[in-house]
């Protein structure tokens, strides 16, 4: 791995309903189109635009919204494509981590067996619904096999934004589906890395193997130092000369993590609901526009890394060869600070 540098691309697709759900909006009415929008509208815009970049993705997808037909045939459409369709739980519970461990194990089989079902192929990875991981859950993947989990995100601004809304909306009388992690996610590794067995946001060492999980988890990317969060969210919202800047941070390192949502490609015209476009401000961006945003960020991604699904990332970097300070021990460039 000396010298490599890897980027990865993935896509949440999380259903309209868990919006509303984040802002505390539980009483607001969707359509079935608009409940099923990021699957029937997003992904296929999300698949042109990969294909014209020629860029291999991650999509994860939530188990319980493939029973929807065209849903499903569009994350079939994707795997075909050559995407990686990824597991993001059965429900996508914001609690997943406080969920009792046959209700843990129900949620990654269930999504498991959705994703197997629509596309004939069981998963390899999984990310977990608000980033939140815990010891047990990661116990669960490794034991069904997975390769990878791409859940840590590291990203104090974030933290420290999530938990003000959250206490903002508890005052209001509108609290949030979310649920605030940890704080010791905090101090996760930036760069991949073998998670601890007992502490899933703490890399083990190398030796004695057992203290670690077969399997390599694959942070959100943060900057070094000021750990400030490079998302859809960042690459939509903020101003392009911020954005440069952001990403200029990123550029030297040996390891990018992209995590957009596939919310990123609708806009307020796609599901017209006043009262979620007023608090997910992204929506208030018309879909050319964000298109050519998203374009023009993943072909600066494309030019500067070798960019992989997340499933091919992980066996690239071996889980064997992760240890204590991650793929920073293993790659030119980037410090794990």
């Amino acid at each position: 791995m000396r010298g490599a540098r890897l980027a990865c691309v993935s896509v949440d697709l999380d259903a309209i309903p868990h919006y509303l759900g984040l802002h505390g909006l539980h009483e607001v009415a969707v359509s079935e189109a608009v409940r099923h929008a990021v699957c029937r509208l997003a992904l296929p815009r999300f698949l042109e635009l990969f294909d014209a970049l020629g860029i291999q993705a991650t999509f994860f997808a939530v188990g319980e919204d493939l029973c929807d037909a065209p849903s499903a045939a569009m994350v079939r459409r994707a795997c075909a494509a050559g995407h990686e369709i990824g597991n993001h739980t059965h429900s996508h519970p914001y609690g997943l981590t406080r969920l009792g461990l046959d209700a843990l194990q129900e949620e990654v089989a269930r999504g498991e067996s959705a994703i197997e079902r629509v596309t004939g192929r069981r998963p390899r990875g999984f990310r977990a619904p608000g980033y939140a991981i815990s010891a047990p859950l990661l116990s669960i993947l490794e034991a069904r096999g997975y390769a990878y989990d791409s859940s840590a995100f590291p990203a104090a601004p974030y933290y420290l934004c999530k938990a003000s809304v959250m206490g903002a909306l508890r005052l209001v009388g509108r609290p949030s589906r979310a649920m605030l992690d940890r704080p010791r996610v905090l101090a996760a590794p930036r760069l991949p890395y073998r998670p601890s067995r007992l502490e899933p946001y703490r890399a083990a060492p190398v030796r004695p193997a057992a203290s670690g999980l077969d399997l390599v988890e694959l942070p959100m990317s943060v900057t070094p130092r000021t750990r400030l969060p490079f998302i859809g969210t960042s690459a939509l919202l903020l101003p392009r000369r911020l954005l440069q800047l952001l990403y200029a941070r990123l550029r030297p390192l040996p390891f990018l993590n992209f995590e957009l949502h596939g919310i990123d490609l609708v806009d307020a015209a796609d599901v017209n609901l006043p009262r979620l476009s007023a608090v997910q401000r992204e929506l208030n961006i018309p879909f050319a526009q964000k298109r050519a945003r998203l374009f023009e960020i993943l072909g600066a991604i494309r030019s500067d890394f070798e960019v992989l699904r997340l499933d091919a990332a992980a066996q690239a970097l071996g889980r064997d060869r992760l240890g204590r300070q991650g793929v920073g021990a293993r790659c030119r460039g980037g410090d794990q600070a």
